[in-house]
C-alpha cells in the first residue's frame, strides 16, 4: 500500500526522517511534522503538492521527541487554527516544552538549535489529548488510535481504516534498507511495555506499516514479527555486556563499536551513516542501561 509523505533531507540526508501526508476535503493533516531546522524542505514538499502549510488542518504526533513533534509549534504558530493530536502523557510538554528541552539538552548539548531548530510551545487551546482506542475523522478517513509505549511513555499509533496502513511512529522501528534498529534512547525504554506494544498494532491486522524512520514497508505483519526480535535482542545484547563488567564509558564505547561494525557489514557506507543519523547508537545504549538499572532497581 503506497502513501504520500515528504523525505525532510536530516541533516541534509535522505531518508532519515520522513513526514507522512494525508489529503482530504477538509484539508491536510501531517504525521509527525519533524524538527523546525527541516520546516522548509517540509514546505517546499507541500509545494511539489500545490500546497502550504496554510492548508495544514491538524498534526498528528506519535510522541513528542523532537525528530518527530519538533516543528509543531512553529506550524501552529504561523497557522494559528491548527488541531495538535498528542497522548496525555505529551501534551503538556507541548504547551510547555521546558522539561522536554531540559532533557533533549543533556543528551545533544551545544548542538541542540544546530540539530534541531527552534521548539515552539503550542497553544492549549489547539491541543486535543489522546488516551488510546480514539476514532478521529480526519482528512476524508477513519483513523484509529492506540497507545503503543515502550519507546515513550507518551507513544501513540494510529491506523487509516480504509487503507490498512498503520503510522507507527518509532514503535516498529528504525528500518534503513532491509536493516532493523529498535530505537532507545533514554528515559523511557520499556521492552515488556514494547512488546505488548507491538502485539496492539499487530491486532489491528495492518495490510503496510509507516515508519517515520523510514517510510511505508509492506506485508506490515511480517515486519512486526521481524522487529519483536530486533527488540528483544537489542536487550539481551545489552544485558550480557552489562553482566560482562566495565564502566558506564568502556561499555558505551563497546556497544557503540559493534553496532557500527554490525551496521557496516549489513549495509554501505552511505546507509550506515544515515541508520547512525536516525538512531545515535551512543543514546541507543544510554535507554538500554537506564532500562537495566530500572530493572535492578525494582522500577
Amino acid at each position: 500500500m503506497s502513501a504520500d509523505f515528504i523525505d525532510l533531507q536530516f541533516r541534509g540526508s535522505p531518508r532519515v526522517i520522513a513526514t507522512a501526508i494525508l489529503q482530504g476535503a477538509d484539508g491536510v493533516t501531517l504525521i509527525d511534522p519533524g524538527p523546525t531546522s527541516c520546516l522548509p524542505v517540509l514546505e517546499s514538499g507541500l509545494r511539489d503538492r500545490g500546497l502550504t502549510l496554510r492548508d495544514v488542518r491538524t498534526v498528528l504526533l506519535t510522541h513528542i521527541h523532537l525528530d518527530h513533534a519538533g516543528a509543531t509549534g512553529t506550524i501552529a504558530e504561523r497557522v494559528p487554527g491548527v488541531g495538535v493530536y498528542v497522548h496525555a502523557r505529551g501534551a503538556p510538554h507541548m504547551i510547555d516544552p521546558a522539561r522536554l528541552l531540559a532533557s533533549a539538552t543533556r543528551l545533544w548539548g551545544d548542538r541542540m538549535d544546530a540539530v534541531w531548530g527552534a521548539f515552539q510551545p503550542v497553544p492549549a487551546a489547539n491541543v486535543s489529548v489522546l488516551q488510546g482506542g480514539e476514532r478521529l475523522e480526519l482528512a476524508g478517513r477513519a483513523i484509529r488510535v492506540a497507545y503503543t509505549p515502550g519507546h515513550a511513555k507518551h507513544h501513540v499509533s494510529y491506523l487509516d481504516e480504509h487503507a490498512g496502513m498503520a503510522y507507527v511512529g518509532d514503535t516498529a522501528g528504525v528500518r534503513v534498507g532491509d536493516y532493523l534498529i529498535a530505537p532507545t534512547p533514554p528515559p523511557d525504554i520499556d521492552i515488556e511495555a514494547w512488546q505488548q506494544s507491538l502485539d496492539t498494532i499487530d491486532a489491528w491486522q495492518p495490510v503496510s506499516l509507516f515508519l517515520t524512520h523510514f517510510g511505508p514497508v509492506s506485508p506490515g505483519r511480517a515486519h512486526l514479527a521481524r522487529f519483536r526480535t530486533t527488540v528483544a535482542t537489542a536487550a539481551e545484547t545489552s544485558r550480557e555486556m552489562i553482566a560482562a563488567g566495565g564502566s558506564d564509558e568502556e561499555l558505551s564505547r563497546r556497544f557503540t563499536e559493534r553496532m557500527r561494525q554490525d551496521v557496516r557489514k549489513a549495509l554501505p557506507e552511505h546507509e550506515a551513516r544515515v541508520a547512525e543519523l536516525a538512531a545515535p547508537f551512543d543514546q541507543l545504549w544510554q535507554g538500554l542501561a537506564r532500562y537495566w538499572q530500572k530493572k535492578r532497581d525494582g522500577q
